[in-house]
């Protein structure tokens, strides 16, 4: 019998277990939109973890049989995304009563896409964004999760391209949601 998932807040001890989740979930579910070199180059400033999240009890991990097989979550604080070991400036407070809360970082193992961890990640962190008193949330969305955030009713503001190293960019989605 196969257990079910358990949903839960990250904790720092699974920062090692995140640290080689997103890489191979960059690169193999995020392959059909981006080159390795974008990929590689989005590693860290881009994709990576950030304890922050974790500190705030913001973040998610999604397990099953012991195993994180998904990761996300959302933040009171203004970075939209970006690992901790690219952070440069203090990630500042939201102010829920006219700024937006910020969907983070969410990462699925791969084999484990396309069985609503994604959408069980989502809706606890509009649960809590909504009971820290946000009533919209953005996020910049990789072209991989639009789908699954446009499904959510997530609309698209903006489409842009993220610099990264070597002259390269990162194509994303600006998408937002009231509440």
């Amino acid at each position: 019998m196969i257990a079910s998932f358990i949903l839960r807040p990250a904790s720092v001890t699974d920062i090692p277990a995140l640290e080689q989740l997103i890489p191979a979930s960059v690169f193999a579910l995020q392959a059909s939109y981006y080159s390795t070199a974008q990929m590689e180059a989005a590693l860290g400033p881009v994709f990576g973890v950030d304890a922050q999240l974790i500190q705030d009890g913001t973040y998610f991990v999604v397990e099953q049989d012991g195993q994180i097989v998904g990761c996300g979550g959302w933040s009171r604080r203004r970075a939209v995304f970006g690992g901790d070991r690219h952070s440069l400036v203090e990630d500042d407070t939201l102010d829920p009563s006219h700024d937006p809360a910020r969907i983070r970082a969410f990462f699925v193992r791969p084999g484990w896409e396309r069985r609503g961890i994604g959408k069980m990640i989502l809706l606890a962190c509009e649960s809590a964004l909504t009971a820290a008193g946000f009533r919209r949330a953005v996020m910049v969305a990789t072209l991989a999760g639009e789908p699954l955030y446009a499904a959510s009713g997530y609309s698209v503001e903006e489409r842009y391209e993220v610099p990264l190293a070597n002259g390269l960019t990162l194509p994303v989605v600006r998408m937002a949601k009231e509440f």
